[in-house]
């Protein structure tokens, strides 16, 4: 049997560094068609990103979190729309892993598969012979228009009430409605998802409670890699917390792409690089930045060495990766939000990528899992010694 080396972390960032182009090329067209271009989805399909969270005997590479949230960040420095996508994907892959091994060998059947998810559980799944009925409508449902299957947050109904839990259900049993009309991460297909009595069988059915308080799942061949043994919030939200830092970095890469001959209206400066205001600004956006990226980092480290570990995790310390996730999502938006202040006028304009950027991560930041306000709430509860008001820990 031959045994194909993982790629390096150097390896798959460069991979996600060398589709920046492409991804830039086709951004436009994303945002007006609303989902991800075939070159696009082709290209990540071809450099194995969208395989980082897929276990390696279905030809998955696992590497390590930080690698993840590098590569995801990166492709969002392409363009926001596709790293959120990659990172929906990314988390919809991990969850699938956590399913009895007969569920995971159909879905992973397909090499090039693309799982999506949804974690609001806003299904009902009633208990029938052999599995459960679904019904319920998911929104935000992201990449659900260029996907084969969905990792749907719901609640199972039990003897003891309802409870949360995960259905995997294929697309084609569900209902895409075409109602992702936004102001911004347009090009990520967030639709919404219905599913009208979908039978699915009890392999694809999964009690998310064990998962998200002690780490257990249904997998007995991914029960001992460290990549499934951390808890689903703070995974989910460090992955997805990475587009957020490569907005940032685009953001700082249109600026200064602008800068040179450009000048400050109405005053003197010829030159906007040789204006103090200038200087100060371009500081404040580069501290801010290296301020995201220390965050997301953290959590990705944290959960790599709990992972390997074995580690509990407590509840400050699950708070605190939410709160890492805030401090990204936040720190990126304020210096998004310096730079486009800077930018000038002419920014508005809709060929200007900045516009774009500045509608993409204020989207982002008001996403209810990443929310800046609320995560600090939930932390700030924490530290004084209350529980935490919710279960998304």
């Amino acid at each position: 049997m031959t045994i194909v080396e993982a790629p390096s972390r150097a390896d798959l960032v460069s991979r996600a560094t060398d589709l920046i182009p492409l991804i830039r090329q086709h951004a436009a067209w994303q945002e007006e068609n609303r989902v991800l271009h075939e070159d696009v989805l082709q290209a990540l399909t071809d450099a194995g990103l969208l395989k980082m969270r897929i276990a390696t005997r279905y030809g998955g590479t696992v590497p390590d979190l930080r690698t993840v949230v590098a590569v995801i960040s990166e492709l969002a420095r392409g363009d926001g729309s596709t790293g959120w996508t990659v990172s929906t994907w990314t988390i919809g892959a991990w969850l699938a892993g956590l399913l009895p091994d007969e569920a995971q060998d159909e879905i992973f059947a397909d090499p090039d598969v693309r799982v999506c998810g949804s974690v609001g559980p806003n299904g009902i799944a009633v208990p029938t012979d052999g599995g459960v009925i679904l019904n319920g409508r998911w929104h935000f449902n992201t990449g659900s228009p260029q996907s084969q299957w969905d990792t749907h947050a719901v609640m199972l109904q039990t003897d003891e009430g309802l409870v949360p839990g995960m259905c995997a259900v294929p697309l084609s049993d569900l209902t895409i409605v075409d109602d992702w009309h936004t102001s911004g991460l347009r090009g990520t297909g967030s639709a919404t998802t219905v599913a009208e009595n979908v039978f699915v069988p009890q392999a694809r059915v999964l009690p998310m409670l064990p998962v998200i308080m002690h780490s257990r799942h249904l997998s007995k061949q991914n029960a001992d890699q460290p990549a499934w043994k951390v808890p689903f919030m703070p995974l989910a939200v460090a992955v997805a917390g990475a587009p957020a830092l490569g907005m940032a970095q685009a953001a700082r890469d249109v600026f200064f792409e602008r800068l040179p001959g450009r000048k400050i209206t109405y005053t003197d400066y010829e030159n906007q690089s040789e204006a103090p205001l200038t200087h100060l600004q371009v500081a404040e956006a580069a501290v801010k930045i290296d301020e995201a990226e220390f965050h997301l980092l953290r959590e990705a480290d944290r959960l790599d060495a709990k992972g390997r570990a074995g580690e509990p995790w407590s509840m400050q310390d699950r708070a605190l990766g939410r709160m890492d996730a805030a401090a990204v999502c936040q720190r990126a938006k304020e210096a998004v939000d310096v730079l486009n202040n800077a930018s000038g006028g002419s920014s508005i304009y809709s060929h200007n990528v900045m516009q774009r950027i500045e509608r993409d991560i204020r989207a982002l930041n008001l996403h209810g899992i990443m929310h800046p306000e609320t995560n600090a709430e939930t932390y700030g509860r924490i530290l004084c010694g209350l529980e935490p008001n919710t279960l998304f820990l």
